[in-house]
């Protein structure tokens, strides 16, 4: 099922292409749904350690710990970025799992954190690392949507063991694509490129990082981090892909990270 996924077809048409990722997402929605059933009765019996609002520690904006999560706060574990276990509780039960080429790994920056913070990036965490389809499910079935977070929240998905920060030294040379939304608008285009990046649907998907959503008050920005801002058609190739991916029309720009370091309203190197 997952090899169907991540088989591509190329097309000399943008549209055709465009519409064969869209398609691949229903087969990979279709055929991963009993599965989703069976991880999601499993995770349920498992709630109280994973998701229950009533139990889980969240980070009050004084940085103390309470049993209440923050508004808009994705709700998780205890910050240690813990892989998540699929498999059900209940004797007898057991569901196939769907490896993935790489793990990934969610990262939440709170909001309410960060006016404390003395560096920047102390308020972000990692809240797990999956490594199947099925694991990938569960966890987005449980997580906020961009729409339902709070102004400020930064949301990550990065290949597991790459930090997302300029200074991780496998970011340290790249750069970022980024697409801009209207408020509470980015919901759809978010999940299509987590498909992506976990369907390994890139012609460069090596040079990928990972990625991340943006929430502010007015707009949210999704980028996509790459590792070597330097390789010009390697950008040019994940910046036009990932467009057909989201039928994004608009221009979207390229800057290396070394540009944003020194300049917030750095310019972009490449446009697709």
């Amino acid at each position: 099922m997952l090899e169907r996924y991540k088989s591509s077809v190329h097309s000399s048409s943008d549209n055709c292409r465009s519409t064969e990722f869209r398609e691949r997402n229903k087969i990979l929605e279709r055929e991963t749904e009993l599965q989703r059933n069976m991880v999601e009765e499993a995770v349920k019996a498992e709630e109280s350690k994973i998701i229950d609002d009533s139990k889980v520690t969240g980070v009050r904006s004084d940085g103390e710990e309470d049993e209440q999560p923050e508004e808009g706060e994705i709700v998780g574990d205890d910050g240690d970025g813990d892989t998540l276990s699929s498999s059900s509780s209940r004797p007898g039960t057991t569901v196939a799992q769907h490896p993935l080429e790489h793990s990934w790994t969610f990262w939440f920056d709170n909001p309410s954190a960060k006016s404390k913070q003395v560096a920047w990036g102390s308020s972000l965490r990692s809240i797990y690392t999956f490594s199947t389809v099925e694991e990938f499910w569960s966890l987005y079935n449980n997580i906020h949507r961009p729409s339902r977070l709070a102004s400020g929240a930064d949301f990550y998905c990065f290949k597991n063991k790459i930090e997302p920060k300029w200074e991780d030294p496998v970011c340290a040379n790249g750069g970022k694509w980024t697409v801009t939304f209207q408020k509470s608008k980015s919901d759809t285009c978010w999940l299509y490129t987590l498909l992506a990046l976990i369907g390994e649907q890139f012609d460069h998907g090596d040079d990928i990082c990972g990625a991340v959503v943006n929430v502010r008050p007015r707009q949210e920005k999704i980028s996509l981090w790459t590792k070597n801002a330097a390789n010009e058609s390697a950008q040019v190739s994940i910046g036009k892909q990932w467009k057909e991916f989201l039928d994004h029309n608009d221009t979207i720009g390229f800057i290396f990270h070394d540009d944003a370091k020194k300049d917030r309203n750095a310019k972009n190197k490449y446009t697709v």
